[in-house]
C-alpha cells in the first residue's frame, strides 16, 4: 500500500534532486565555473588577473559546485529537494558568456534522414571548440 501511496505522489522532487545533483557532480569534467570565472577576471581585471585569480576563482566554485552535487546525488531520496549553497553558486551550471551550449550534432536531437545530419555543436567537450554545423 505505501508504495502505491508514493507512486500516487510522484517523484519530482528527488528526480529534480538527482538530476542537479548528477550535473554539479561532474562539474570538474565539465570546467563551466573554471572557464567563467576566468573569463570574468580577464574581463574585469585583466589578462594577467585570469591566470592568477580568475583561476583561483574558478578552481573553488568547481570544488563547491562538486561537493554540493555529491551531497545531492548521496541525499535525493530525503527532503528537502530545493537547491543548497545558492548565496554562493547559481542553480544552473554556469558557462563563460562568450560560449552558450547548443545540442549536440547527434542524431538524438536532430534526427534527419533526408540530410544525414543536423545542427549542433561538434566538439563541445573540447576546450576553444566553437564549430557549429548551422549556426543560426
Amino acid at each position: 500500500m505505501s508504495g502505491l501511496a508514493l507512486l500516487a505522489a510522484g517523484c519530482s522532487g528527488p528526480e529534480q534532486k538527482l538530476g542537479r545533483g548528477i550535473g554539479n557532480a561532474t562539474e570538474m569534467a565539465r570546467m563551466g565555473d573554471m572557464r567563467r570565472s576566468m573569463e570574468q577576471s580577464a574581463l574585469y581585471d585583466g589578462p594577467d588577473a585570469a591566470l592568477t585569480t580568475g583561476v583561483v576563482k574558478g578552481f573553488s566554485k568547481t570544488m563547491a559546485r562538486t561537493a554540493v552535487g555529491a551531497y545531492e546525488v548521496v541525499t535525493f531520496p530525503f527532503p528537502s529537494y530545493d537547491p543548497v549553497c545558492t548565496s554562493y553558486l547559481s542553480v544552473h551550471p554556469s558557462y563563460p558568456d562568450s560560449y552558450k551550449p547548443n545540442f549536440l550534432a547527434d542524431p538524438i536531437f536532430t534526427p534527419d534522414a533526408n540530410l544525414g545530419f543536423g545542427g549542433g555543436d561538434v566538439a563541445p567537450f573540447v576546450p576553444g571548440s566553437r564549430f557549429r554545423i548551422f549556426d543560426y
